[in-house]
């Protein structure tokens, strides 16, 4: 399985750095375009990444991500799963992030110049964002630099059938999300590429795609 997985790194290898350039260019952008990949790792917990995607643009579109009630956000949400709290949780974002008439993402995260700590402040004052929402955020900013996994069950699904893991934990704890981090990082290293190539080619193995 690792002779196939290798062949299929070659063949989008091109368009797996593609995407990770991507990501890097997104801290050229404002702080509302950032607290829209924010907002995009919110929603994916249990929900499927392209129409999560989807909502943040409908929302953007109609130019309530940044200023909607949550009366006017709820209906936008009815696509993924436990919208009633993840539109709370947007409107939570929101005020984390909103001072002084202006979003202030990279400020905040600038004085945080470890990606490990990104993540434990995110998750300490980020409602809805865990372990795994804030490595996704963090990833999708380009600041992750091959650090921190993606532990979605794409990835664990495939972990357990490349033998790295034994089995889909039914719980991820912070102790086997670190566990399971490390053993990724192992894995990746023994192919010769990057923790961050090897997310993105397991998710694309298992969606077709090349994604968020």
């Amino acid at each position: 399985m690792t002779k196939e997985l290798l062949k299929l790194y070659h063949a989008k290898k091109g368009e797996i750095n593609k995407r990770l350039k991507e990501f890097k260019s997104v801290l050229e952008k404002p702080d509302e375009k950032i607290f829209s990949e924010l907002a995009f790792c919110i929603l994916t917990p249990q929900s499927k990444a392209v129409t999560c995607w989807n909502v943040i643009q409908s929302l953007e579109k109609n130019n309530l991500l940044l200023t909607g009630t949550a009366d006017q956000i709820r209906p936008f949400l009815n696509s993924v799963r436990f919208g009633e709290n993840k539109t709370k949780y947007l409107l939570g974002a929101r005020k984390v992030f909103y001072e002084n008439g202006r979003f202030k993402i990279k400020e905040k995260l600038s004085k945080l110049n470890e990606t490990a700590k990104m993540r434990e402040w995110l998750i300490e004052n980020v409602k809805g964002i865990g372990m795994k929402e804030a490595s996704h955020f963090i990833r999708n900013i380009g600041l992750n630099d091959n650090q921190l996994a993606i532990l979605d069950v794409h990835i664990l699904k495939n972990l357990v059938e490349l033998g790295v893991i034994e089995e889909v934990p039914k719980s991820l704890t912070k102790k086997t999300y670190l566990e399971i981090e490390r053993k990724m990082k192992d894995f990746a290293d023994k192919l010769g590429i990057t923790l961050d190539e090897l997310d993105l080619l397991l998710w694309s193995k298992e969606t077709g795609m090349i994604f968020k």
